[in-house]
């Protein structure tokens, strides 16, 4: 019986190649899975096997995105498909249905909403009926926000002993890393190709979720979220990820919202769910300084010049992104706190998760995760979520849940705490 294949769409691209390394480079369940990789051009996938000296057990394959034959015979038979070929608007509508027609399951770094949107409306249900289970938003955006909620949620059941009504998740920052050309494409794909209605309608609260929940609270100049184990506070900026990653962890509310209709026992983080997000920086009028100065950069990148200008004369290009170097010297440290009531105690509760990595978060450890993701995927579906066994356009939380942060503490590249609190303080730590 041959072993579950990991088909990398995008292996010569900058995340993509992370990515490949990431899988053949001594990972620990090499001997469990294979790997094949795909991109447009023979000869820069003969560069990269070179590049990393992969033996003829990688395969490799040339495959043209825009080519739905094409990839419908790159999807046949593997166990999961890990698109890095972005953006995602342009590009990987046919990968996902592709996907979803053969049953193989799917992973991806998009963090474009009005994508997703169009991809849950077209896929979910079809995706359900074939078994496919297909995971988008699985790199930086979003697994840092929707695991660091899933969580703190999961600790607070524990201590309450059954249900929880939360009533804020908010999640802080603190990072060093880089950024790349494929990036930026992302940012200026949204702004001039995707249609008025439908980014308008993917900005909407609750866009991705199929269950409606409260009002999100309002974007402010300054954010603060205090340690609830310590009382120290964190100051920080409005976070330019934050309609991505939101948009996800409402979807997660809301998945698990329709599962506990079904069954009361259920995960599910409760009807008075709200979720916000800022990015740590030293001081009050640092953020302040920082929400108006991405306030501007927004408003300048509307301009068609500004963007052509941009794209010609000062953002790498796709397929470049940070030195070596200077992935290492990057960091990410996200923490999580998480505020729900419980009938079974007197009292609000409180949990803190940290999620730590010390590489660059945007690029190392996201070609980290969505590793995971895949082999998750590939290597253990018999084990994850209840959802996940329905297949369907998910997210990681209710596709992946403990399985996914599981293999991101077994890479040792990235590491969990959670600790819930109360009036009386800190009432225990789990190391995930």
């Amino acid at each position: 019986m041959s072993l579950p294949d990991v088909l990398v769409l995008g292996a010569t691209g900058y995340t993509g190649r992370l990515a490949v390394r990431y899988l053949t480079q001594n990972h620990r369940d090499a001997s469990a899975f294979t790997v094949t990789l795909g991109a447009r051009s023979k000869s820069r996938l003969d560069a990269l096997a070179a590049e990393l000296k992969l033996g003829s057990d990688v395969r490799r394959l040339v495959v043209d995105v825009t080519s739905p034959e094409q990839v419908e015979a790159a999807v046949a038979g593997r166990a999961v498909v890990l698109n890095a070929v972005g953006p995602f608007w342009i590009w990987g509508t046919p990968v996902v249905e592709a996907c979803v027609n053969q049953g193989v399951h799917y992973v991806d770094l998009t963090g474009e909403t009005p994508w997703i949107k169009k991809i849950i409306t077209r896929f979910h249900y079809t995706a359900a009926k074939t078994g496919a289970i297909i995971v988008p938003s699985c790199g930086f955006d979003s697994v840092p926000a929707d695991l660091t909620t899933y969580l703190s949620s999961k600790v607070l059941r524990n201590m309450a002993g059954g249900p929880v009504d939360i009533t804020s998740s908010v999640s802080a920052y603190l990072l060093r890393g880089g950024f790349s050309g494929g990036s930026i494409a992302t940012g200026i794909t949204e702004i001039e190709q995707v249609p008025a209605n439908e980014k308008n309608m993917s900005k909407q609260d609750w866009s991705l979720s199929p269950v409606v929940g409260l009002p999100s609270p309002k974007p402010r100049l300054v954010y603060s979220l205090t340690h609830p184990d310590t009382g120290k506070s964190l100051v920080g900026s409005f976070f330019f990820m934050l309609p991505a990653n939101r948009a996800i962890v409402q979807r997660s509310w809301g998945l698990f919202e329709e599962a506990a209709r079904d069954d009361p026992t259920h995960t599910r983080y409760g009807p008075s769910f709200t979720y916000d997000e800022l990015f740590v920086t030293s001081g009050s009028m640092s953020a302040l300084f920082m929400t108006l100065g991405m306030a501007v950069t927004a408003s300048l990148m509307l301009l068609s010049p500004v963007r052509w200008f941009l794209k010609n004369f000062v953002l790498p290009k796709a397929g470049q992104g940070p030195s070596e170097s200077m992935l290492k010297k990057g960091r990410m440290e996200v923490t999580n706190v998480t505020t729900a009531v419980a009938s079974s105690l007197s009292r609000p509760v409180q949990a803190k998760t940290v999620m730590i990595g010390n590489e660059d978060p945007g690029y190392a450890l996201a070609a980290v995760m969505v590793s995971e993701a895949a082999l998750a995927l590939a290597l253990d579906k018999d084990t994850l979520p209840a959802l996940a066994q329905c297949g369907g356009v998910l997210t990681p939380a209710t596709a992946l849940g403990d399985v996914l942060v599981e293999r991101l503490e077994a890479s040792g590249r990235i590491k969990f705490e959670s600790t819930t609190v109360s009036a009386r303080g800190p009432e225990g730590k789990k190391t995930v």
